[in-house]
C-alpha cells in the first residue's frame, strides 16, 4: 500500500528504432507524494541519439522534432548527454528518498531505459535506474481495476475504444479521455506531457483501490 508521504517518480520515455530494441531520445519525470503533489520535474533530450539523424530517422513521431528544438531553445527541455541524464535522474532519486518509479506499461520503459544504456555504453554498463528500484504499472493497475467498472467499460464501447477482440482499450490517452469526459483529447507523445496525464491516472486508480498491488514484478 502506497503512503501519502512516499516520494514516486512518474516517468515516461519516448523512443527511436524498433520496438524490441527501442533506443531513448526523450525522457521526462515527475517525483510527487500524494499529499503534497509534485515536488520535481525534468523533461530531457538524449543528445546522443536526437543529434543522430539516421538513428532519429526511424523515431515513431519524427514530425515532433522541430517542436523538440522550439522546446530547448526555449528552455522547456534540456538537451544533455545520456550520461547527464542517468546522473541527474538518480541525484533526483537520492534527494527525495525515491525507490518506487512507475509507468504506464512499465515494462517498455524499462526495456528502453535498459538498452539504450546498453547501447550506448556497449554494455559496459548494463543498468539505467539506480539500484533498489521498484517498478509499478499502471496499465497492470488500470487493467485491475477498470476492467470490472461497467462505467468504463460502456465508456469504451460507445466510442468504440476497442480492441481486435472487443476488449476496452487501456491506453493512457483512452483512460484519461474517461477521466476528463473529452473524447478529443490527444495524447502528446512527448516524455513530460505524458507523465503528467499518467501522474493523474495513478492517483485516480489509487483512489479507487488503495490497497492495489501495483508493482510490475513482486
Amino acid at each position: 500500500m502506497i503512503n501519502r508521504t512516499t516520494a514516486i517518480m512518474m516517468l515516461d520515455t519516448e523512443t527511436t528504432n524498433d520496438i524490441e530494441t527501442p533506443i531513448v531520445y526523450d525522457v521526462g519525470y515527475q517525483i510527487f507524494t500524494l499529499a503534497d503533489g509534485v515536488l520535481e520535474e525534468k523533461s530531457f533530450v538524449n543528445a546522443t541519439v536526437f543529434l543522430d539523424d539516421f538513428l532519429m530517422e526511424s523515431a515513431y513521431f519524427h514530425d515532433k522534432i522541430p517542436s523538440y528544438w522550439r522546446d530547448i531553445r526555449a528552455n522547456k527541455r534540456q538537451l544533455k548527454s545520456w550520461y547527464n541524464i542517468k546522473k541527474a535522474l538518480s541525484f533526483d532519486c537520492k534527494r527525495y528518498g525515491v525507490n518506487i518509479i512507475c509507468a504506464h506499461n512499465a515494462m517498455f520503459d524499462n526495456k528502453s531505459l535498459n538498452t539504450t544504456q546498453r547501447y550506448l555504453t556497449s554494455s559496459r554498463f548494463r543498468w539505467f535506474l539506480p539500484y533498489g528500484m521498484t517498478w509499478w504499472d499502471t496499465l497492470k493497475m488500470a487493467r485491475e481495476i477498470l476492467n470490472e467498472n461497467p462505467q468504463y467499460l460502456d465508456f469504451c464501447l460507445e466510442n468504440g475504444y476497442v480492441t481486435s477482440n472487443n476488449k476496452p482499450r487501456m491506453t493512457a490517452e483512452v483512460i484519461y479521455r474517461f477521466l476528463t469526459n473529452d473524447s478529443n483529447f490527444e495524447e502528446a507523445h512527448t516524455g513530460l506531457e505524458d507523465v503528467k496525464i499518467e501522474r493523474k491516472i495513478f492517483e485516480y486508480l489509487l483512489q479507487q483501490k488503495p490497497d492495489i498491488d501495483g508493482r510490475l514484478w513482486k
